[in-house]
């Protein structure tokens, strides 16, 4: 690592020279520093997706003294997911303008605000418009997943993109059954009166996470900000088909996370105690999966785990759907734990495909003349930005799940709607899948990329 000055971007946590596709720089220093700074940006976006996830639990402790009914409360949950795909984009931009490592620091220090913010009014009397205001701030934990996800994605070659991707991703998204998790025990230990107790044991965990990374990442000095390719990345069509799976499979896992529990309560009167040692499990299983997903993906390509994938939550779907009609909580949890298994298996194949689009088009820029090197480094940039704007838009699948249930449940009174739209949902994004990263042999022309596509 040379701390030499380069473009101003000095000291001794910028990394100067930095090429992960060569092999020999890999095997010799790249992959240790890689390692490193992937394990401390599971940590810092392991507690932002907790602190995302937070009022999925602080509304197990709304009881009937706080006056908000379950519409309500599904709206209260969809406003994190609102705000934190909205602010996606712009923590993708920060990563390039002001080093990995400083905006991981400066992102886990904003979760301050949420989690104090949330202590401060979580009693019964506060207005429904100032928990929305407070569940609202709790967004910035959804902009920590975009900033690291692009850093990380600079960190890797391409060979390696869909494990480390996955793994960082997956291990973010243990923090939503983490924290159902600590609040079920806050729940079974000091009952549900007790909501500022797991504030009181994230708000340390927030400081330690921005001290982590102060102390042990690095920021890459080749990495700069580029508006160009955003501006870029946003006529790309590939982004927007992208952000369609995505939001079939990101969107349903954060959305079924931040929702679990409150349909186990309306649809199957469980309590907040009961609902609190289900919920967990779900998002559990899905974030634990997600890194099979990137390998598998970087074995068999990820459009093909992609579009099976697609089809096995679609099947799930009609389970779940099947379980609500008949209100069949056994049934109903096989089918919605094994949605929550496959919509994190396809995060992992989904994410492994964004990267692959671009190497594949740095190739047709390599036959038309273009040097490796600098088609390599068109690949990262482009790639940088699709993840984040794929990434805004996926995240709004959950509020679009929300929503959902939302309706769902004021017209039905039950979530059997919801589960149709959902099934739906699925058929569309298996077509989509098929149709333009997999049929062949007129999949180029369908994506005006080389042949190499058929391969992502």
């Amino acid at each position: 690592m040379d701390s030499s000055t380069t473009n101003g971007r000095t000291g001794g946590r910028w990394i100067q020279q930095w090429d992960p596709e060569d092999a020999e720089f890999w095997e010799a220093t790249g992959r240790r520093t890689a390692r490193r700074n992937l394990a401390f940006s599971v940590f810092s976006e392991h507690v932002g997706f907790s602190i995302w996830s937070l009022w999925s639990v602080m509304v197990l402790f709304m009881g009937k003294d706080y006056g908000i009914d379950p519409a309500g409360k599904f709206f209260l949950v969809a406003m994190p997911t609102l705000v934190g795909s909205f602010v996606r984009i712009p923590y993708t931009v920060a990563v390039a303008r002001f080093g990995g490592r400083n905006w991981t620091v400066v992102s886990a220090l904003l979760l301050l605000l949420p989690a104090l913010a949330a202590a401060y009014v979580m009693h019964p009397g506060t207005s429904y418009t100032t928990f929305m205001l407070v569940a609202a701030l709790t967004g910035f934990g959804g902009g920590n997943f975009a900033s690291s996800m692009t850093n990380i994605n600079a960190f890797y070659p391409a060979r390696h993109k869909g494990w480390a991707l996955g793994l960082n991703a997956g291990g973010g998204n243990i923090g939503v059954p983490v924290i159902q998790l600590v609040s079920l025990g806050v729940i079974a230990w000091a009952g549900a009166g007790h909501p500022r107790v797991v504030l009181g044991i994230y708000l340390p965990l927030i400081v330690v996470a921005a001290l982590c990374a102060a102390l042990f990442m690095d920021n890459l000095a080749p990495m700069k900000a580029d508006t160009g390719s955003l501006a870029a990345i946003v006529r790309e069509k590939h982004t927007w088909l992208m952000s369609v799976l995505y939001v079939g499979t990101f969107g349903s896992f954060i959305g079924f996370s931040f929702a679990f529990g409150l349909v186990l309560q309306n649809q199957f009167g469980r309590t907040p105690l009961q609902a609190a040692q289900l919920t967990f499990l779900g998002p559990l299983l899905g974030s634990v999966v997600r890194p099979l997903g990137g390998k598998l993906a970087d074995r068999f390509g990820g459009a093909r785990i992609t579009l099976w994938n697609f089809a096995a939550m679609a099947v799930a779907a009609s389970v779940v759907t099947y379980a609500s009609s008949i209100r069949s909580l056994p049934v109903f949890l096989t089918g919605f734990v094994a949605l929550f298994a496959l919509a994190g298996l396809g995060n992992g194949s989904t994410y492994k495909m964004i990267p692959g689009i671009f190497d594949a088009k740095a190739q047709d820029r390599i036959a038309a003349g273009a040097a490796p090197e600098d088609a390599a480094a068109w690949s990262r940039k482009m790639s940088g930005a699709a993840i984040g704007v794929i990434g805004a838009v996926g995240a709004l699948g959950g509020l679009f799940i929300n929503l959902a249930f939302r309706q769902s449940f004021l017209v039905a009174k039950s979530g059997t709607p919801a589960f149709v739209s959902f099934l739906a949902a699925y058929a569309v994004c298996f077509v989509l899948t098929w149709v333009v990263y997999l049929r062949r042999p007129v999949a180029a022309a369908a994506t005006t990329a080389s042949p190499a596509l058929e391969q992502v």
